[in-house]
């Protein structure tokens, strides 16, 4: 009787839950459907946050459901490549699906730089203006979550490094707000990414390969 009290007090946490794991089981195998379910989970979980007062991570999830949205839109257009024409003739444009890429060293330069201010920022916004009790760690989360997700959208292999450590300090908090569902949820969130990886893995041997063929 006391879990199905507790089942229906925690009803809208239970379901964000579970649209979350079926959000990394879409993202492991590369379906475009993750992202409409992603913005249906993020929508859940700003309501949730707000009620704990985990106000970066409630910020999160807006920036979740925008970088949702323009993520679908790069995973639906793919790359755009030019076919040779004929001599004298510029050849015609062909779309192509987006293909999973390596973390470029310049890139990772730039990203770092974003996390650092990132931090600082939402560390300041914490301290000084909300009631946060959590406001290192709720930060640091954050911000690693934002870069992760952008690296997501443009299909970068080492984005699944950030989640696992950005899911397994998320358990870590929220089990210490009270949070059970979504401890499972984060735990479940880490031991997927280390799926992601290897899958993901897969995928750039294949390209590699299907690259050398095509050239002779």
């Amino acid at each position: 009787m006391k879990a199905m009290d507790w089942m229906s007090n925690n009803y809208i946490e239970l379901f964000g839950a579970v649209t979350g794991i079926i959000y990394v089981i879409l993202e492991i195998k590369q379906t475009i459907w993750l992202w409409p379910v992603g913005i249906l989970t993020s929508a859940v979980y700003i309501w949730i946050f707000f009620m704990s007062k985990i106000y970066a991570d409630m910020s999160l999830q807006v920036y979740y459901l925008a970088i949702s949205i323009l993520g679908w839109y790069w995973w639906a257009r793919g790359t755009e490549q030019k076919e040779d024409g004929e001599k004298g003739r510029l050849g015609e444009r062909k779309n192509s699906k987006l293909k999973v890429t390596r973390l470029k060293f310049e890139t990772a330069l730039i990203l770092a730089v974003v996390f650092v201010l990132l931090y600082t920022l939402m560390w300041f916004i914490l301290t000084r203006l909300t009631d946060s009790p959590v406001p290192v760690r709720d930060s640091f989360i954050t911000s690693l979550s934002i870069i992760a997700t952008w690296m997501l959208a443009r299909k970068i292999y080492e984005h699944w490094y950030l989640w696992i450590v950005v899911n397994f300090v998320s358990a870590v908090l929220f089990f210490t707000r009270g949070l059970y569902p979504t401890v499972i949820l984060y735990v479940v969130y880490g031991i997927m990414s280390f799926v992601g990886l290897v899958e993901w893995k897969k995928t750039i041997y294949i390209n590699l390969s299907a690259n050398k063929n095509e050239r002779f």
